[in-house]
C-alpha cells in the first residue's frame, strides 16, 4: 500500500506521523483497489477500524464504482458518518466493542459481517427492465409538489428520474452521479444547500455543488428552491449568534431560519456564478411568485425584500449565454413544474441532435 502511493513502510514508520501515514495508505489503497477492480480480481470490499482504519479504509471505498459491494464494521459507525461514506453507497456496521481481538461480542458482530459482504457479493441482480435515460433531480420537503408534477411529466417524455434530497450528502451524491457520465440531464429545482454552505447550516453540500453539470456539459434547468432558509438541527442547536432571526420549526429534528436580503443577494450570485462557469446548455427559472412552500403570502418565510434581492442578484450576475426565465408564480405551481420539464427535455433533445 505505501509503495502504491509512491513511499516506503519503512519511511512512514520511522517519521512517526500517524496522520501523514494514515493518508499515505488511504492513497495508496486507493490506487491498490482500483487496479484490482480494473483486473476484474475485485468484487467486494470489506474493512474494519476505528477512526483512523475507518478513515483509510473508506477512502478506498469511496474510489469504487456505485454496486461494487462496501461494508465497513467501524467503532465510529454510531455516530456522524459522513466524513467517512461521503457520497458513496457504503454500508456501515457498529462493532460495538472495540476493534481489539475476537471475543464472544466481536466474533458474532464480525460473523455478521463477513455472512453479509458474501450475500452481497454473491446475490444475483435484481432484475431490472428499463432502459430509459436518467433524469437527476433535486427536492426538499417545501419543494415537494413542484418536483413531483416535474417528474410525472418527464416520466411521460420517457425519462426515468432520480430524485435527490437536498441534505448537503444529496447534492454530493447527485453531483457525482453527473460527472460519472451516468445522467441524461438535470432538473435542479432545489438550490438550498447553497444557503447552508454560505451561513454555516447543517446541510451544506461543499463549494462544487452546481457545478458538475457545467463540467461535464450535462444540460440542466436550474431554479431557487428554498433558497429562503438555512437548516439547524433541533430548536436549542441553533446558534446563540442566530437567536433573532426569523426561526421556523420544521419537524422535532429540523429547525430553518429565514435567510436575509444580504445573504439572498449573495446566493443569488453564487448561484449565478456557478451556471455560467460551465459550458452545459442551461436555462435558469424564477418563480417570482416564491421560491418554496412557506415564502408565499401568510405563510412563515414570506419576504418579498429577500427574494427581490435574490432574484436581483441573479439577474445581474448570470452569463448572457445562459438563458433566464422568468414566472409571475410561486415555485410549487403546476404549471411553473410542468414548464420546467418540458425545457429540460427540450434541452436534452438539442443536445443530443447536437452529437448526431
Amino acid at each position: 500500500m505505501a509503495e502504491a502511493a509512491g513511499s516506503r513502510l519503512v519511511d512512514l514508520v520511522a517519521e512517526g506521523d500517524r496522520g501523514n501515514a494514515i493518508a499515505t495508505m488511504a492513497r495508496g489503497a486507493v490506487a491498490v483497489v482500483e487496479r484490482l477492480y480494473a483486473e476484474g480480481r475485485l468484487h467486494g470490499i470489506i474493512g474494519l477500524g476505528g477512526t483512523g482504519g475507518s478513515t483509510l479504509i473508506s477512502a478506498a471505498m469511496r474510489a469504487l464504482p456505485l454496486g461494487v459491494p462496501k461494508l465497513l464494521v467501524s467503532t465510529v459507525a454510531s455516530g456522524d458518518t459522513r466524513p467517512y461514506v461521503g457520497a458513496a453507497d457504503i454500508a456501515m456496521l457498529y462493532s460495538v466493542v472495540d476493534i481489539a481481538g475476537i471475543n464472544e461480542v466481536s466474533s458474532t458482530v464480525l460473523g455478521n459481517a463477513a455472512g453479509a459482504i458474501a450475500g452481497m457479493v454473491n446475490a444475483a441482480p435484481l432484475p431490472f427492465e428499463g432502459d430509459r435515460p436518467l433524469v437527476a433531480a433535486t427536492m426538499f420537503g417545501v419543494t415537494t409538489p413542484c418536483v413531483d408534477a416535474a417528474r410525472a411529466r418527464l416520466e411521460a417524455l420517457g425519462y426515468e428520474v432520480l430524485v435527490f434530497h437536498a441534505t448537503g450528502t444529496g447534492g454530493q451524491s447527485m453531483e457525482t452521479l453527473v460527472r460519472s457520465g451516468m445522467i441524461a440531464g438535470v432538473l435542479d429545482v432545489t438550490t438550498t444547500e447553497l444557503a447552508d454552505e454560505l451561513v454555516g447550516g447543517v446541510f451544506s453540500a461543499g463549494p462544487s455543488r452546481l457545478t458538475a453539470a457545467g463540467a461535464t456539459g450535462v444540460p440542466q434547468v436550474v431554479s431557487v428552491g428554498a433558497l429562503d432558509m438555512v437548516n439547524f438541527g433541533p430548536r436549542d442547536t441553533v446558534p446563540e449568534r442566530f437567536a433573532e432571526r426569523r426561526l421556523h420549526v420544521h419537524n422535532a429534528t429540523v429547525t430553518l431560519m429565514r435567510t436575509t436580503a444580504e445573504e439572498c443577494a449573495e446566493l443569488g450570485r453564487r448561484l449565478a456564478q456557478r451556471v455560467s462557469a460551465g459550458d452545459a446548455p442551461t436555462i435558469v427559472y424564477l418563480p417570482l411568485g416564491g421560491v418554496s412552500a412557506i415564502d408565499v403570502p401568510g405563510q412563515p418565510f414570506a419576504d418579498p425584500e429577500a427574494d427581490r434581492a435574490l432574484f436581483d442578484a441573479v439577474r445581474t450576475t448570470l452569463a448572457p449565454a445562459v438563458e433566464l426565465r422568468e414566472r409571475d408564480t410561486p415555485i410549487n405551481d403546476e404549471s411553473f413544474a410542468v414548464e420546467l420539464a418540458d425545457a429540460l427535455h427540450g434541452l436534452i433533445a438539442r443536445d443530443a441532435e447536437s452529437q448526431t
